[in-house]
């Protein structure tokens, strides 16, 4: 069997636009609103179709801006709907485009090929449709991928140039033979094209700012150069030619429709012309951006190793793996991690140089210790001895419970500040520490119970326990017994 290349394209593809059957799938799940009405894989489509009109060379789209261009397509789905739910919905696609809560707000998908033994393998494809980067004033912009791009034309791993030129042909031919609303698409296209280009440019320019050595500079990056500068110079003259057919067809209409579509293809291409403008001057500034690159790494030191993302590439993974595999990396990391550990005992060569060495004179080493002047302890015990005697008397209950609301009032007849004394006492006795009171060799514990009443009291609120005083009875032999086979 042979390697069939073109399927695993095909295959990613389909992976590509699963995001945006996804959106549809669980919208039934949405709890803020009755989501069946709107068709989210159309709005997810629009949105991408924004961000890549939207971003230049250099920055990306906005997202607010990304919003307020939403409303009135989802608007338009559902007019009977608040603005407000417009907003939510515009806002729950594009956090799902741009996978918001996911550690690398990426989309992983799953296909089979056939590899180079005739074996089926199942492979990953790791992908991102819209993705935030900052600004150098501190502001956060979004950005359409390749990925989002192939999605927009319907294709994948496409040769950009060659896809250009035959968008430009089919775009030409359509004008010529007045079939406006295909070549308005056909020049939609082309745009994206074009934008895919400058991405091709931008990362390679990202890639030589993070480290010069991994892009082929000697050869396969000038050659790259040179027959973009040659693209766009043929892209001006047939885009500039386009331009003229169209204006033509614009004037000369007399239809309303056929003036408007017309009017769109002028705006289209005249932004293609605008972008082939940018991406010429970034061409012809690569060169330069290489040297300075080149000069400014050369002379940075050595590189600096990145961190270890310990979440994303340790915690994750092991977690996924069997006890009996996960074991090793675990070790590994803690044992690399914790760093040399101080030995518990000195060695015997230290010992004995401790041992042998003279000791200081004190007169060098410390002077006359002052006497402290120490200050008298605060007595922290609010309650006085004859509050305590009146608590213990209440609280002597052994033969029938009493309320605690009983108690409280007998208290504060007694003394106004008696009752909290005697609510912190019954409080402390709900779960009373029989174990301590045996270990003491008292002969009682209070004890108080919950039987569900509640608390009738000007001070407190709560429960109305039953406080009573149980007794604590020790069997000498089995704690004599217990203690011996405890010995033993």
């Amino acid at each position: 069997m042979t390697v069939d290349g073109g399927l695993a394209r095909r295959l990613k593809a389909l992976a590509c636009t699963a995001p945006l059957h996804d959106l549809d799938a669980r919208k039934s799940k949405v709890d803020w609103a009755d989501a069946s009405v709107y068709q989210m894989a159309e709005i997810a489509l629009h949105t991408i179709d924004q961000v890549t009109i939207a971003m230049d060379f250099d920055t990306g789209a906005d997202h607010e801006r990304i919003v307020r261009r939403l409303l009135p397509f989802i608007a338009a789905q559902a007019p009977s709907r608040s603005p407000a739910e417009h907003e939510r919905v515009a806002r729950w696609v594009l956090d799902n485009l741009i996978n918001v809560g996911t550690v690398d707000r990426g989309f992983r998908r799953v296909y089979g090929a056939v590899g180079a033994g005739g074996q089926y393998e199942r492979r990953a494809f790791d992908f991102k449709l819209l993705v935030e980067l900052a600004a150098p004033g501190g502001d956060v912009y979004l950005r359409a991928t390749d990925e989002a791009i192939n999605v927009l034309v319907g294709a994948l791993d496409t040769d950009v140039e060659s896809a250009q030129i035959a968008a430009e042909v089919k775009l030409d031919n359509l004008i010529k033979r007045g079939r406006l609303a295909d070549a308005k698409l056909a020049a939609e296209q082309a745009r994206y094209r074009t934008v895919q280009y400058g991405e091709t440019l931008r990362s390679i320019l990202e890639a030589t700012r993070r480290d010069v050595r991994s892009v082929d500079w000697e050869r396969s990056v000038p050659e790259l150069l040179d027959s973009a500068l040659d693209h766009i110079e043929s892209r001006f003259r047939a885009e500039n030619a386009i331009l003229r057919n169209i204006t033509q067809a614009r004037d000369g209409a007399e239809d309303a429709e056929r003036k408007r579509s017309a009017a769109e293809l002028v705006d289209i291409v005249a932004d293609c012309i605008a972008r082939h403008t940018q991406l010429q001057g970034k061409l012809q500034a690569a060169g330069a951006y290489f040297r300075a690159e080149q000069d400014r790494q050369e002379f940075s030191g050595p590189p600096r190793k990145g961190g270890i993302d310990v979440f994303g590439q340790l915690l994750v993974p092991t977690l996924a793996l069997p006890i009996a595999h996960a074991a090793t990396p675990v070790h590994r990391y803690f044992q690399a991690a914790s760093g040399a550990s101080t030995p518990g005992v000195a060695t015997l060569p230290s010992l004995v140089s401790m041992l042998l060495r003279p000791a200081p004179e004190r007169g060098k080493v410390v002077g006359e210790l002052p006497e402290p002047e120490l200050a008298p302890a605060e007595d922290t015990d609010p309650y006085s001895d004859e509050q305590w005697r009146h608590a213990d008397e209440l609280l002597d209950l052994p033969e029938v419970p009493r309320r605690l609301s009983g108690l409280l009032a007998e208290a504060r007849s007694i003394d106004p500040e008696l009752p909290r004394l005697v609510a912190l006492r019954a409080l402390h006795s709900y779960s009373p520490a029989i174990g301590a009171a045996v270990r003491q060799g008292d002969d009682g514990a209070l004890v108080a119970v919950d039987d569900g009443t509640p608390l009738d009291d000007p001070e407190f609120g709560g429960a109305d326990l039953l406080v009573s005083t149980a007794a604590v009875h020790r069997d000498g032999d089995s704690e004599q017994r217990m203690a011996t086979e405890g010995v033993a």
